[in-house]
């Protein structure tokens, strides 16, 4: 284990793309992985990649929701379908 300061924390988790968000907390699971960092260094990196997660989790949810929105219509069937028994 050596003392090498970690890199800088990017942004500040609400204002990053979920990609951006992706790719930190990728980069915190190759670091835990790879178990060179210290203990207190090691909580930090997890609490990070629990709201880096968190934000991912939200960002995909709010997706499928905008998605499921405009696949339906007014109706709340699939748009461009007639329920059945309807012409």
């Amino acid at each position: 284990m050596t003392d090498t300061p970690a890199p800088p924390i990017s942004a500040p988790i609400a204002t990053m793309s979920f990609e951006a968000a992706m790719g930190e907390l990728e980069t915190i699971v190759r670091r835990l992985e790879s178990g060179d960092v210290s203990l207190e260094e090691s909580v930090a990196l997890y609490e990070r990649g629990h709201a880096l997660r968190a934000h991912c989790e939200a960002r995909l949810a709010a997706a499928q929701a905008r998605i499921e929105q405009v696949s339906l219509g007014a109706d709340g069937q699939p748009a461009g379908t007639t329920p059945f028994g309807e012409s």
